[in-house]
């Protein structure tokens, strides 16, 4: 994903993602890993374009 998510933000995704899966699945909670990996916007494209075109940071 873009960078920029808070700590608090990649808690859920990472408890919800783990949680979910797990139900999912039918394997436990303990056997499920994420990896956050983020991208800076320069160095990811979408459709022809890179995203820091896509998305500009906020003035």
């Amino acid at each position: 994903m873009l960078e920029g998510r808070s700590l608090a933000q990649k808690r859920e995704l990472t408890e919800t993602f783990t949680r979910e899966l797990a139900r999912i699945c039918g394997c436990k909670p303990e056997g499920v890993f994420v990896v956050i990996d983020e991208v800076n916007k320069d160095n990811w494209g979408v459709g022809g374009k890179l995203c820091a075109d896509l998305y500009p940071d906020p003035k």
